[in-house]
């Protein structure tokens, strides 16, 4: 299969589709769970059928596509699978692979309510997703924004950048969301 790097993008398929296509198009080949791939894919995305409520067959199947070890992990895992599904992928990462997790609440304050990442010895960049407003009104941010806004905290993490908060759109005042 060459020599492209390896990605893992967990909850790739919907609002992060943008970020996983970016990726491809840059030469990494890409693992895409989802509990119903599409069939046909952007060529770079390699689609796994797999389900977070079975993290350790999740693992399993995604290191089933891939032909060696991960060197990104993105993830956009919702409670309570968050955890068990990221220890599970652990072990297909490789020692100095970095990771990237999303966190966003339409109710919690993602700021006051932001776990710590569940891999943070690996260097863990966190991104917090709020809301845009202009002219007095608020609105959720788009796919192509919170693409973009993960896409930029992969390329930090990548690039060896100490681990961080990346804010996409505004985070306060929380009372101002939509």
């Amino acid at each position: 299969m060459g020599s492209a790097r390896q990605a893992l993008i967990i909850g790739g398929t919907g609002m992060l589709a943008g970020c996983t296509e970016r990726l491809a198009e840059q030469g990494w080949r890409v693992a895409l769970p989802s509990r119903r791939p599409r069939e046909r894919q952007s060529p770079g995305v390699v689609a796994v059928r797999a389900e977070w409520s079975a993290p350790e067959l999740f693992a399993e199947r995604v290191a089933d596509a891939l032909s060696g070890p991960v060197e990104l992990l993105v993830s956009w895992v919702h409670t309570p699978w968050r955890e068990p599904v990221l220890r599970a992928c652990e072990r297909l990462l490789t020692e100095a692979a970095p990771t990237v997790e999303v966190w966003a609440s339409a109710s919690a304050d993602p700021v006051r309510n932001r776990p710590e990442p569940v891999l943070a010895r690996r260097g863990c960049h966190q991104v917090l997703l709020g809301f845009h407003r202009m002219n007095g009104r608020s609105r959720w941010l788009t796919n192509a924004e919170i693409s973009e806004g993960v896409y930029l905290a992969c390329l930090a993490a990548i690039a060896g950048e100490e681990p961080r908060v990346h804010a996409v759109g505004q985070l306060r005042p929380w009372s101002a969301r939509p």
